[in-house]
């Protein structure tokens, strides 16, 4: 039997994916050892990690060329885990762990928002569990407009992206139950992406007719959360908010696919300017893009 130099070894994982190179740190010692190598890891990484990261917080107290990490594989995980706030701010970056490519939000901050500047409408306040230092929660507004744009350019290409907005509802909310809103996610100019979603978490739910249920959770203003309720989560077709792993939900925009060398630009947009009645309760701390999850056969 022929036994492959590790270097050898090390050059054929780092064409998988970084969920792969975990699975081939499995099969023996040389393996893991060529897997783990800074030769594999640092082809994970985005081209233009150093330039995105450089401006951050992240690497204040250390260089560029370790970043203070012991290994590539630490910097990647590092970078899934904990987002990097870059651009003054304005935007987090980090990676999807399974494939290793860029993730964005965009905060609040940086989000065209009708009326936001006026404190009848919308007040500017920071909640503990925003990773950026503002966020928007509207007072009362009939007319619901959220706009944003991102150039595809800083995404990682061969990649199909979805947008999401990511927010909290106050106990008090109101104005969004059975109300549809039109969110959109694609090209400058284009109006084939549009569709319907709903906001509201009562949606989300469906009647219980089991003998247990899980309650549902609902932020309120002193940013805790109370059960209210008992009722399961309804099947959920892509159309009702999803809780994340962070505490925040978020609700789908749309999706698009990314080419190679592609280089124009992304609009996102939430409205709900049709229906005429009042709104209020919502959070928002940014919109997502990042890669969707495609299921292992």
């Amino acid at each position: 039997m022929i036994e492959l130099p590790e270097g050898c070894i090390a050059t054929v994982i780092s064409f998988a994916s970084p969920r792969d190179a975990c699975r081939f740190s499995c099969v023996n010692s040389v393996f893991k050892s060529a897997a783990e190598s800074d030769a594999v890891w640092d082809r994970f990484l985005p081209p233009d990690y150093r330039s995105l990261i450089s401006d951050s917080d992240f690497c204040s107290s250390s260089s560029l060329p370790s970043l203070g990490f012991p290994s590539k594989k630490d910097l990647f995980l590092s970078l899934c885990h904990n987002p990097i706030l870059i651009d003054e701010g304005k935007m987090s970056f980090q990676l999807d762990k399974p494939s290793g490519k860029k993730c964005y939000m965009i905060s609040a901050t940086n989000l065209t928002i009708v009326w936001g500047d006026t404190p009848t409408y919308w007040r500017w306040t920071s909640v503990p569990e925003s990773r950026f230092p503002k966020v928007a929660e509207l007072i009362r507004v009939c007319w619901l407009e959220i706009r944003s744009k991102i150039n595809t350019c800083i995404l990682s290409p061969m990649t199909t992206y979805g947008a999401y907005l990511v927010f909290k509802l106050v106990i008090v909310a109101f104005g969004f139950v059975n109300q549809p809103v039109e969110v959109s996610f694609g090209l400058v100019g284009s109006d084939s992406h549009k569709r319907a979603v709903y906001l509201d978490l009562e949606r989300g739910q469906r009647p219980c007719h089991f003998r247990f249920s899980r309650p549902v959770r609902i932020y309120n203003r002193s940013r805790s959360f109370e059960w209210q309720g008992s009722s399961v989560p309804r099947e959920n077709d892509g159309h009702y908010p999803e809780e994340r792993g962070d505490g925040w939900l978020e609700i789908e925009l749309g999706e698009i696919f990314i080419g190679v060398g592609e280089k124009n630009e992304l609009e996102m947009s939430v409205m709900e300017v049709t229906g005429g009645n009042w709104k209020e309760g919502l959070i928002v701390q940014g919109i997502e893009i990042r890669p969707k999850q495609r299921e292992e056969k």
